[in-house]
């Protein structure tokens, strides 16, 4: 049996506590649970008590010299932070096209003239199982220095059945693999792929008829997403796809209004979706719509950041009574990133959150948006031990000192996996 950790005496401990029924909203987000001088203690991997350091070595005295003792003292301590949207597994890489975007080509005019997710499409396909776990394996040990803990792995470069399956058991292999936890959802309608540019909705039928069914036969995937935009899928055929993944047991996810209001958020929640993500267009009917439905808004500030755009407005969605969600969007063309310190940083500098808000965003109102608030995203006696602890004494300090990995040291599932900012790897 592993040695119980004793976490002692945290400059601030961020709690969250009480809030793993239903995500945060509104002034809600704001409210982080703190405690100064704060303690927690370890066993087999759960969380057995959060408390003043006094009443932890009061309740744990005579076995404090048994436990491994996590010295905090000057630092900030928090849930794991989760990334509820990434596009992890994949293959290649598209610097090229950021060159051709400096020079003033479009996103979507480099995505229909065949690069775009059609290039990294070519680059998956072409590459072994194996080789998308090395790829995707260095990806997560930067993730991981990064404080993440959990994160969901979209597919959506294989675009057809095999390669779909092929990212799926790659993405359900690391998670048995890597310390970080993968939650998986199955995303075959993220484009058109080019040989059925003409016929959209033949594709939609395949998507529909042949690789939902298997994917949920293999038990691969918990969601499924669809990109609903002008010129990839209507609002009419993401719906059919949606749908057709609820009656297979996958919970609906939806890309929508990034590029103009399209009437996604309304589809999100005229389905009770788990999430509505991007949202940089978002009509004030789709907002009120998802506020009524408690549809959660995952905002992808670096999105908006490396294709040089307006970003979401974070705080129009807080204050119409939205849960948001932050994530990094980590993919090859749009946010190549692993960084969610900055998109905190973004949220805060571009978005209208607040400090405790975006901490928020990225601790439970992220496991909200990967239905696992039940096990992670608070700490609370008896879920899972994530944590971080932060080489700065205050909240904060994460945001006000900008640009930087403030990460110290990672716990997951009860065995330290970072200490001062360096992996350690465990036979």
């Amino acid at each position: 049996m592993d040695r119980p950790i004793y976490i002692r005496e945290a400059a601030e401990l961020v709690t969250l506590a009480g809030s793993s029924e239903r995500p945060l909203t509104g002034a809600k987000m704001g409210e982080l649970n703190t405690i100064e001088d704060g303690s927690v203690w370890i066993e087999d991997g759960i969380i057995q008590a959060v408390d003043r350091d006094a009443v932890i070595r009061e309740k744990y005295g005579s076995r404090l010299e048994d436990a491994r003792e996590v010295d905090a003292r000057g630092r900030l301590v928090t849930p794991g932070l989760v990334d509820p949207h990434t596009h992890l597994v994949f293959a290649g890489s598209r610097e090229a096209e950021f060159d051709m975007r400096l020079k003033g080509r479009s996103y979507m005019d480099i995505m229909a003239a065949g690069g775009g997710i059609h290039a990294t499409t070519r680059a998956t396909q072409h590459a072994s199982k194996e080789q998308l776990i090395e790829e995707s394996t260095r990806r997560l040990d930067r993730f991981l220095l990064q404080g993440v803990t959990t994160l969901e792995a979209k597919s959506g470069y294989g675009l057809s059945l095999m390669h779909e399956l092929k990212q799926l058991e790659a993405a359900q292999e690391l998670d048995g693999q890597h310390p970080i936890d993968l939650v998986s959802t199955f995303m075959g309608a993220h484009a058109i792929p080019v040989d059925r540019r003409e016929q959209p909705d033949r594709f939609v039928d395949e998507v529909i008829h042949e690789m939902i069914p298997e994917v949920a036969r293999r038990k691969l995937a918990e969601f499924n997403d669809v990109f609903c935009e002008k010129g990839v899928f209507t609002p009419e055929q993401s719906r059919r796809i949606l749908e057709a993944g609820l009656e297979h047991g996958l919970l609906p996810k939806i890309h929508a209004d990034e590029i103009e209001p399209y009437g996604g958020a309304e589809l999100a929640a005229s389905l009770n979706a788990v999430s509505a993500d991007h949202l940089l267009k978002v009509s004030d009917e789709g907002i009120a719509a998802m506020a009524e439905a408690g549809v959660i808004a995952v905002l992808l500030p670096g999105t908006a950041f490396f294709l040089m755009t307006d970003t979401a407005d974070g705080r129009r969605l807080i204050d119409a009574g939205v849960p948001v969600a932050l994530s990094t969007d980590c993919n090859p063309g749009s946010s190549p990133t692993v960084s969610l310190s900055l998109m905190m940083n973004l949220g805060c500098l571009r978005m209208g959150m607040t400090p405790a808000e975006v901490l928020t965003a990225v601790t439970i109102n992220a496991a909200h948006a990967i239905r696992r608030a039940d096990r992670i995203g608070s700490l609370e006696v008896g879920k899972q031990a994530d944590l971080v602890i932060h080489d700065v004494a205050d909240h904060r300090g994460l945001q006000y000192h900008f640009g930087s990995n403030h990460t110290h040291t990672v716990i997951k599932k009860g065995t330290v996996v970072v200490e001062a900012g360096s992996r350690i790897h465990h036979p």
